[in-house]
């Protein structure tokens, strides 16, 4: 069933009439009794806002595959990735090697940069010198669907 403003996959269609953002609840979501949150809510709230803190050096970008399974990011998910951080040891990252994107744990040693995935399924990869590698990214988001 298609809804209108939507497309196939149920993503905002590109030409969808903008609609008024989501409110947000100031005191937080609760996650045991209820209370009266409408008696809470404050101005719109704006996801580009609340999660890119460098607009110029941030991108999304959707998961294909399941090396990452063990930590909570599957395949669907989001990516929230900021190119201006520092990448540093234990970040989730996305990097280009040999001539293909992967998700991955980063792990710096004094050989060089081990990328790690959460999934015992998928071998580490070794980065040495003369490895075709560059770091693209630290994510700082995984925005996930559950419905």
């Amino acid at each position: 069933m298609k809804m209108e403003g939507f497309d196939e996959k149920g993503m905002v269609a590109e030409n969808a009439p903008q609609q008024e953002l989501p409110k947000m609840a100031q005191e937080g979501i609760h996650a045991g009794f209820p209370s009266p949150a409408t008696d809470y809510m404050t101005q719109a709230i704006d996801l580009n806002k609340e999660l890119v803190k460098h607009p110029a050096a941030t991108f999304y970008g959707r998961v294909v595959g399941d090396s990452m399974i063990d930590a909570g990011v599957e395949e669907g998910d989001i990516l929230v990735i900021d190119k201006s951080l520092e990448a540093q040891d234990g970040d989730m990252a996305v990097c280009f090697v040999d001539g293909e994107f992967t998700l991955k744990h980063l792990r710096f040693h004094e050989g060089g940069l081990t990328l790690v995935p959460a999934n015992e399924r998928y071998p580490s990869i070794e980065i040495g010198e003369g490895s075709d590698f560059m770091m693209w990214g630290v994510v700082t988001y995984v925005i996930k669907r559950i419905r």
